[in-house]
C-alpha cells in the first residue's frame, strides 16, 4: 500500500543503514524538515530529475530518518539522517506545500538472493584495502571499517561509502537481488582502487617533493 512521504531530489544517494550528514539551507526545504521535525522525522531523497523534467513514477529513493538536528542562529540547519527502507515513487501529490510530496511504496532484496559466502568476504577484503588508500589520500588517520557480516547490511555499506558516480550508486540501490549487488560491487571496487592508489602516490610525490627524496610507490601483491 502507498504511504505519503515528502521527498527532498538530491546529487547523492543514500542507502539503508547508512548515515548522510546534510546542510538545510533552501527555503522550502527548511519547511521541509519543521514539517518532518513535527512528524515522524522523515522524508524521502531520490536524484535530482534532469533538466526540465519531473520525477515520475517509478523513481528509486531512499527514507531518510533525521536521528541530528543542529540548528544555526540564521536559521539554517545541519542534520544527519539514516538510511531507512528503500522505495519506489508511484506518483506526486498535489499539497499546498512548497516542496514535494508523493505517494511510495517499499520493497527489500528479492528473497532467496543471498550471495555466496565466498563472494561476501571477497567484498569486505576488497573493500577494507580501498577504504584503507582513500583515507591516506584524504590525509585521514587510519581506521578499520566496522564491517556487518549479514551479506546485504554489508553491501549496503560499502556502496554507500563508495566515491564514485551517483549514476552509478542509484543503480545499486535500485538492485533487488544480494547476490546481483555484490558481483557488481566486486567488479567495481578494484577499478575505483587502482584510480584511489595512482592518486595516492602522485600525492604522496607532491608531499616529498623539496624534501630530499621522494615517497615509495604503493606495492601490492599480484
Amino acid at each position: 500500500m502507498p504511504s505519503r512521504l515528502p521527498i527532498f531530489p538530491l546529487p547523492a544517494v543514500l542507502f539503508p543503514g547508512t548515515p548522510l550528514p546534510l546542510h538545510i539551507f533552501e527555503p522550502r526545504y527548511k519547511r521541509l524538515l519543521a514539517d518532518c521535525l513535527a512528524g515522524d522525522r522523515r522524508f524521502g531523497i531520490t536524484p535530482v530529475p534532469a533538466a526540465r523534467e519531473e520525477l515520475g513514477p517509478g523513481t528509486v529513493g531512499c527514507i531518510a530518518e533525521v536521528r541530528v538536528n543542529q540548528e544555526l542562529p540564521d536559521g539554517r540547519s545541519n542534520i544527519v539522517v539514516l538510511g531507512g527502507s528503500r522505495f519506489v515513487l508511484s506518483g506526486l501529490l498535489d499539497e499546498s506545500v512548497p516542496y514535494l510530496v508523493a505517494l511510495v511504496k517499499t520493497f527489500d532484496d528479492e528473497p532467496d538472493s543471498r550471495p555466496a559466502a565466498g563472494e561476501t568476504a571477497s567484498l569486505a577484503t576488497l573493500f577494507t584495502r580501498y577504504f584503507a588508500a582513500l583515507r591516506q589520500l584524504n590525509d585521514a588517520e587510519p581506521e578499520e571499517p566496522a564491517l556487518s557480516e549479514d551479506p546485504l547490511t554489508l553491501s549496503f555499506q560499502v556502496a554507500g561509502a563508495l566515491d564514485c558516480d551517483p549514476g552509478v550508486k542509484q543503480r545499486l540501490l535500485a538492485e533487488r537481488s544480494t547476490a546481483r549487488r555484490v558481483k557488481a560491487l566486486l567488479l567495481l571496487i578494484p577499478v575505483l582502487t587502482s584510480t584511489v592508489e595512482t592518486a595516492l602516490n602522485v600525492h604522496r610525490r607532491a608531499h616529498a617533493n623539496g624534501k630530499g627524496g621522494s615517497a615509495p610507490e604503493i606495492v601490492t601483491d599480484s
